[in-house]
């Protein structure tokens, strides 16, 4: 039946409007891009909104490789000045993002090599680095203004433009929060109706973008996603935007490399896991940079649409089609059943589960090395569903039966740097900052104010370089390994007592010659009395810890062991030792994922899982917080409820130390809280606790009281009172604090459970008192007045008391303040709050980096020489 004649009448005006309202649509989007179209090239991929410190490069660019005479096939240089865009003839960008600082190497190591070719070649190609986050892909690969000139520079043969990525596995195989706007600007570009289908292909090669990409990850955290962002990108530019394999043409399939011996891809990846990624980059380079100058000094072949791929080439790509189904274009599929560009490098690219999964169920992630030599045809495809064989042997070499070392030689080399003394094959001692303080009569560390610790004997070492976090905060900047659990060679436990201890006494000789050593403390130092388990990786993971505790405690060392929660039947199976530490760095679930980077997808349960382990154990047990502005000072209220689940003896709260920039951190001075906030942290956070107390129930949790506190190392002790106060003697309306240790008392309870496991004790069985400077609130603030404050260059702080509002009311001699001169310094603070807000603000950057400015504390950090 037709429809009536008024509704065939209105069609017309339907279809009129729809069209008017999406190019509205699509000219607002035009108009409101964060980064705007620009005649200036370099301003088009900088966001200006944003402010940015001047030592942060946000654009790297060598171009104009020319020669100045002006001869045949090199570039004029009269651009030099302006950033070339990316589908420009004869340009090679490179586009990085990192996270430690990896692939920043990488992607400088691959500019330094095409400049230096090129140079040498006298080349007419032009390179340039770029950050991801900084471009605007849709304006780069869509909007392409640039044109082949027509004048004779035509003739010139430059080629075409090439793309080469080098991209890390961020959370869940996917790239860091500042630089994910790539994949989804080209996912978008492949789904836009108003893009032409594979906009990215041409028929000439001045104008054809060809791509190649390096993807670096752990398998230690997910094997299956392992360079994911590498092959996403990849897949997306070639099987779906029509962009070319770099690296697959003949002319550069039959090259050899040199040194494996076996042939480069356009894409690949390396994983840190296995400890490949310098080998398995210097191949791809390899490939990258032999198809660039093949590419240049190759006759130019015109594509035949006519001409069709060989047998056996028609039979991979059926192969492949077949796999994606009959989705057409949203397959993603490049060849899509089409001959008519097989000779020109067809590709096909997946992201389903082939790519991921060998035969035999184990996961792949690598690319292939293993590629037929003896069929050229088969270099024209670029397979991704081969990407599984090199994972697959590296895989096969982690399940062996003989198990590997732990730290590779690159890994040793960054560690000596740091200053650790490696023993056997996964161990290692470094001696504390703390202990050269004491040594030299500068006061102790924060456990010597909160437990009584000598400072100047105490050794800090670890049983396992490997850990399973990889914390923002970290100060050791992730140049240990990683891993979940236990794969490696497990050296003896009497060794490694015996070698640190020994390294230990021998670096306690080399202090000898510093100014100022206390020779009566650094004969003492010669014997150790504590073991601080905490130097860096997760020493419950070393599967022979009881043995070590007890080789420790034989020789009279008290134990101060400290994990992060993610090995909850280790910390239940533990022998009694003198402190067990679980580290509490975020109090939800998202913000543990963002702060402690965990291996393990259920962080969070395990987390929770060892904590309750905790209430079964009989000695002193320590939720430590570390406290970072901007990323985990919110939510005060589930720290409360997660050091419920333990009712743990003692929590420490103590500002992060900012340890200077790292590519594997985005923490600055800012993110670091002063003493002041972290008392005020710790005073809600004992509120929120008595209010947990308050509710009763079967198992009520105990009180808790602000105990110690070291304001140097902005640390301060909460303690459960019924554990660690009694009635003061001289005044019994207030508590005396008992948070020391009696270490030899302690040392007599270990052996005793030793010899007869049945035997149980306590914490109040080994308990000491707190001397009154070591007591919160105290003048000396934690300081042990035996010792002598050092001042850097006798740098002194300009003011030393303030009101409850940030506002000065003492000078650095500690005498009041005039009230002209407060009057002056609130009018001071007034202007600065109308700039930067009444409260504390936090401004986030794309880099994943927090900013905090806060008014009420601009007086905090000024000094004055005296």
């Amino acid at each position: 039946m037709a429809p009536p004649k008024s509704t065939v009448s209105l069609l017309p005006v339907a279809v009129s409007v729809g069209a008017a309202v999406l190019t509205t649509a699509w000219l607002y989007r035009q108009i409101n891009l964060d980064t705007k179209p620009s005649d200036n090239h370099q301003e088009r991929r900088a966001d200006v909104s944003e402010p940015k410190p001047q030592t942060d490069v946000l654009l790297q660019r060598e171009i104009g490789i020319s020669n100045t005479q002006g001869q045949d096939g090199i570039l004029p240089n009269d651009t030099d000045d302006i950033a070339p865009r990316i589908l420009s003839p004869g340009t090679v960008t490179i586009a990085y993002c990192s996270t430690t600082g990896t692939c920043s190497g990488f992607a400088n190591r691959l500019r330094q090599e095409l400049i230096e070719r090129l140079e040498v070649a006298s080349a007419a190609r032009r390179v340039q680095l770029i950050q991801v986050s900084e471009v605007d892909w849709w304006d780069e690969l869509v909007n392409n203004e640039d044109e082949i000139e027509s004048d004779g520079n035509a003739n010139r043969k430059v080629g075409g433009p090439i793309l080469l990525f080098v991209l890390p596995t961020w959370t869940d195989g996917t790239l860091p929060p500042d630089s994910q706007v790539l994949l989804q600007s080209l996912e978008e570009i492949s789904t836009d109706w108003r893009v032409a289908p594979e906009p990215l292909r041409s028929s000439n090669p001045q104008t054809q973008l060809k791509v190649g990409a390096f993807g670096m990850g752990s398998s230690a955290y997910d094997a299956v996603t392992v360079g994911k962002p590498a092959k996403d990108v990849f897949s997306c530019l070639v099987g779906k935007l029509g962009a070319r394999p770099l690296v697959g043409a003949k002319p550069v399939s039959n090259k050899k490399n040199v040194e494996t011996g076996r042939k480069s891809k356009s894409l690949m990846i390396g994983d840190s896991e296995v400890g490949d990624s310098d080998v398995v980059f210097e191949k791809w380079m390899s490939g990258i940079v032999s198809s660039i100058f093949t590419e240049l000094y190759t006759p130019t072949v015109s594509s035949n649409p006519k001409s069709k791929p060989s047998v056996k080439k028609q039979e991979q790509l059926q192969t492949q089609c077949d796999k994606k189904g009959s989705e057409g274009k949203e397959s993603g599929c490049a060849c899509k059943s089409e001959t008519a560009d097989s000779s020109n490098n067809g590709c096909c690219s997946s992201n389903h589960e082939s790519d991921t999964k060998n035969g035999d169920g184990s996961s792949t992630d690598s690319l292939s090395e293993d590629e037929d030599d003896d069929d050229d045809d088969d270099d024209a495809i670029v397979d991704l569903e081969d990407m599984g064989n090199v994972m697959k042997s590296q895989s096969s070499a982690m399940k062996s039966s003989v198990p590997k070392e732990m730290v590779t030689p690159k890994q040793a080399k960054a560690l000596k740097k740091e200053g650790y003394k490696l023993i056997g094959t996964h161990s290692a001692v470094k001696l504390c900052r703390w202990t050269k303080h004491q040594l030299r009569g500068r006061g102790g560390c924060y456990k010597h104010t909160h437990y009584g610790i000598t400072s100047y004997q105490c050794m800090e070492a670890t049983p396992s370089l490997a850990c399973a976090n990889k914390c923002v905060f970290c100060w050791r900047h992730h140049k240990n390994p990683v891993g979940r659990e236990w794969r490696w060679k497990t050296d003896d436990p009497a060794m490694i007592v015996e070698e640190a201890v020994n390294m230990h006494v021998d670096m306690i000789k080399e202090t000898r010659g510093i100014p100022g050593i206390q020779m009566d403390r650094w004969a003492e130092a010669h014997k150790v009395r504590h073991c601080a388990l905490s130097l860096v990786g997760e020493p419950i993971m070393y599967p022979r810890i009881n043995e070590l505790l007890h080789e420790l405690h034989e020789r009279e060392i008290s134990t101060f062991l400290v994990t992060n929660g993610q090995h909850p039947q280790a910390i239940n199976d533990l022998v009694p030792i003198t402190q067990l530490y679980v580290s509490v760095d975020a109090s939800t679930p998202e913000s543990l994922e963002a702060i402690d980077r965990p291996l393990f997808r259920d962080a969070w349960d395990r987390l929770k899982q060892s904590l309750s382990c905790l209430k079964r154990k009989g000695q002193r047990t320590v939720a430590r917080l570390t406290v970072v502005k901007g990323w985990n000072s919110d939510e005060i209220g589930g720290y409360a409820r997660l050091i419920a689940l333990g009712h743990c003896s003692l929590v420490e709260v103590k500002g992060v130390t900012f340890c200077g920039k790292s590519d594997a951190s985005n923490l600055n001075m800012t993110n670091t809280p002063w003493h002041h906030e972290v008392v005020e942290f710790t005073k809600i956070l004992r509120d929120e606790l008595n209010a947990i107390r308050e509710e009763g129930g079967d198992d009520p949790l105990p009180e808790y009281d602000l105990a110690c506190e070291h304001k140097h190392s902005c640390s301060v002790l909460l303690a459960r009172v019924d554990q660690f106060a009694v009635p003061d003697p001289d005044d019994p309306s207030n508590r005396k604090w008992r948070t020391w240790i009696d270490y030899d008392k302690f040392q007599m309870l270990a052996k005793k459970h030793k010899v007869d496991p049945t035997f149980t004790f306590g914490v109040e069985d080994y308990i000491a008192d707190t001397p009154s400077w070591a007591v919160f609130g105290a003048d000396e603030e934690g300081f042990d007045p035996t010792d002598n404050r050092h001042r850097r260059k006798k740098k002194y702080p300009k003011y030393s008391r303030f009101d409850e509002k940030g506002v000065p009311t003492h000078d650095t001699f500690d005498e009041p303040l005039d009230s002209d001169e407060i009057a002056r310094l609130r009018s001071l603070m007034e202007q600065k709050k109308v700039e930067v807000g009444e409260a504390t603000t936090v401004t986030e950057f794309r880099s994943g980096e927090k900013r905090i400015e806060d008014a009420s504390l601009m007086f905090r950090g000024l000094v004055v020489i005296r």
